[in-house]
């Protein structure tokens, strides 16, 4: 038998005193996964989740068609997620890529993403709708203070992390913060932030939509929705699917195709091809149905700061965007005159922005997604704040004759246009970040990117991280960051960055990047935008290749070279690896240049590096800081490993007795063989 541990695991020498190590505000694709790796990490977690769900917008929020534009390589829990979504559907005979109008789309149903995302965090404790409502800070941590269905309850903790979809934990701990261009207490009222869009899904009824899910009367306001329904979904009168999906208004066929997930209820299978249009019997409806949408707010695009500043403001809002969205429904049963509705087997709870709404409707409305779509959020300030132009650039890492623009503290790739649904007029950026308008065309990325760690951190909280859309950004770079996989990505790296914080009882920021990405290295996840023919992922020296690129403490042999391109055409892309020759002998003077450029990267002043001619002779060469050892006949890939290992060991080494030294990817369990508990 064998037995797989997933994770590195960090076992504490004492108990600690609070009953949580890490409450994590927000259970969606950044929270979770943030849980599920603390967990592994050695960390007790607890999660407090609005909703009765895991994973927030793919889940609670119903966009569960997952938006890579770069159809990156899958990596760490996101891969781990993705393949147990994969499994699901094979063992009903189903495929998962139903979506965008493609065959290599990633899609599932959002009840059936919860219930994986449930059972990898199984290990975390969860608090179903439930938020907190103030924290109280402390040199130890925090005490939060959370409305529950059984009433108010405290509970303290040493690191608190906002993974919620609008940032409401940020102000409550009395952080700075940006709201649209504004920066908290500067307020702006004028500032516009992006749509928001109330999802929902729906399906193909054959035998006629059952009369409880079939209004008799359309809700009030339904004309002004038709006439822009009428501009995105028409009939299929054109030939079934045979006008293009682009050219407005598409056909329903077509409408279908792009938000396609797998119907698990009905037999068969299809993908997004065009040739299966007509075969989908259950899609999202995330296409024309933003709010404010073309409706506009007051002459402008998009919607006032008031939607994160102001809770009532904000329920009115929510409930003309579940209103606006129903009336798709009316359309499509009454305009379009398709046997198509809301889809039963999803979700059971009335949202709280129904309460108000017909009986007849609310029979629909407890169908729908419990909350709206929400595409930005109040976002912490940080000592540094990634923008557009920082994303554009690393992503022309390796094309048009460039080399290696990577980020050093990168800890997770991303790949998506700068994407911003409304609230983009000039006046909307925030100018004194060099964000303007035209940025969405100059500095469009070229391909994937990298996150920064350095943007969880705030500037002036140690107990405090963020996550999800909250990070030290600009609203441009939100555009980029706020998708599925690179929400998921993140927030394995803000559990990593929080577990080792504990772990170590040092504070977040005083936790070199190296460090938190030597366990997401060994976790499968890829950070380097780099791909080398001779380092492939099941090669043993990838997690260090990766890392040594990041910090570049040696030359490629051969540089990778993409094609110059926009992001926004992914189906053209072609990487061509470059070679990292790990193989190849490493030279005495190579070594001893690793070494100087690796206590650089460690921001070690005044570094006695090792100098001059080393011997071949010599056995054991070390640099008196990174206690790095050279012998005759090492290759460049255990050159990396040596200095990698030792650049994770030099700040913290007291602490290393706290952590068990290299990932565990399988053990025999016959022996009972256990983590090491010292």
């Amino acid at each position: 038998m064998k037995k797989r541990l997933l994770a590195l695991f960090i076992v504490f020498l004492t108990s600690s005193a609070y009953a949580h190590d890490i409450i994590i505000a927000g259970g969606g694709m950044s929270g979770v996964s943030a849980a599920i790796q603390a967990e592994r990490l050695g960390a007790s977690t607890l999660i407090i989740e609005p909703t009765g769900m895991l994973g927030g917008q793919s889940t609670a929020a119903g966009v569960s068609t997952m938006d890579d534009m770069t159809r990156l390589r899958e990596s760490g829990l996101y891969r781990e997620f993705m393949d147990k979504v994969r499994e699901h559907y094979a063992g009903l005979r189903k495929s998962i890529a139903t979506s965008y109008w493609k065959t290599d789309g990633k899609a599932f149903e959002p009840l059936v993403g919860h219930k994986i995302l449930a059972d990898m965090a199984a290990s975390s404790d969860i608090l179903y709708h439930s938020e907190i409502v103030s924290v109280k800070s402390s040199d130890k941590g925090k005490t939060v203070t959370v409305k529950t269905p059984e009433g108010t309850q405290s509970f303290d903790c040493k690191i608190l992390i906002d993974a919620t979809e609008y940032g409401d934990v940020i102000p409550l701990a009395g952080l700075r913060y940006r709201s649209g261009n504004s920066i908290f207490p500067d307020m702006n009222p004028d500032s516009m932030i992006q749509d928001i869009t109330w999802t929902a899904v729906i399906r193909n009824y054959p035998k006629g939509v059952p009369e409880t899910l079939k209004p008799k009367s359309p809700l009030p306001g339904y004309e002004k929705a038709r006439k822009n329904y009428l501009a995105y979904v028409s009939r299929n009168t054109f030939g079934e699917g045979k006008r293009s999906p682009f050219k407005l208004p598409a056909e329903f066929s077509a409408h279908n195709g792009y938000r396609a997930i797998p119907d698990s209820q009905s037999p068969g299978s299809y993908t997004g091809a065009r040739k299966d249009w007509k075969r989908i019997t259950k899609t999202g409806v995330n296409w024309g149905n933003d709010y404010p949408g073309q409706y506009g707010w007051e002459s402008k695009y998009g919607i006032p700061i008031a939607y994160l500043e102001s809770p009532d403001f904000r329920a009115d809002i929510n409930r003309k965007a579940l209103i606006k969205t129903l009336h798709f429904i009316w359309y499509i049963q009454n305009e379009l005159g398709e046997s198509w509705s809301i889809d039963e087997n999803e979700y059971d709870e009335l949202p709280e922005a129904a309460k108000d709404l017909p009986d007849e409707w609310k029979n629909i409305a407890r169908h729908m997604p419990p909350v709206p779509y929400v595409r930005e959020s109040r976002r912490i300030v940080g000592n540094y704040t990634y923008n557009s132009e920082a994303i554009y650039v690393n992503s022309e890492s390796y094309r048009n004759g460039k080399k290696n623009q990577e980020l050093a503290d990168a800890i997770a790739i991303g790949g998506y246009i700068l994407d911003l649904h409304t609230g983009d007029d000039d006046d909307d950026f925030e100018h004194e970040l060099g964000e303007r308008q035209s940025a969405m065309r100059t500095h469009e990325p070229s391909g994937a990117f990298q996150v920064p760690m350095r943007i969880f951190i705030p500037a002036s909280d140690d107990n405090f991280l963020a996550a999800e859309k909250n990070l030290s950004m600009s609203r441009l770079a939100t555009s980029a960051l706020r998708l599925q996989p690179v929400c998921m990505m993140t927030g394995q790296a803000v559990g990593t960055l929080a577990a080792l914080a504990v772990s170590w009882d040092v504070k977040p920021r005083d936790i070199h990047a190296v460090h938190v990405q030597r366990v997401l290295a060994d976790a499968g996840v890829m950070m380097s935008l780099a791909e080398y023919s001779d380092v492939p992922e099941s090669n043993k020296y990838y997690p260090a290749v990766q890392i040594a690129t990041l910090y570049r403490l040696i030359e490629p042999e051969k540089y990778p070279v993409y094609p110059k391109q926009k992001i926004s055409t992914p189906s053209k892309t072609r990487r061509v690896a470059g070679r990292f020759g790990v193989d190849r002998k490493v030279t005495d003077k190579e070594f001893s240049e690793i070494l100087k450029r690796a206590e650089t990267a460690m921001n070690i002043k005044e570094a006695e590096t090792v100098s001059g001619d080393i011997s071949s002779d010599d056995v054991k060469t070390k640099s008196p800081y990174l206690n790095a050892e050279y012998h005759d006949g090492m290759t460049r890939g255990e050159a990396v490993i040596a200095i990698v290992d030792a650049m994770d060991s030099l700040p913290y080494a007291e602490a290393a007795e706290h952590r068990v030294e290299k990932l565990i990817t399988g053990i025999d369990s016959q022996d009972s063989e256990q983590p090491d508990s010292r």
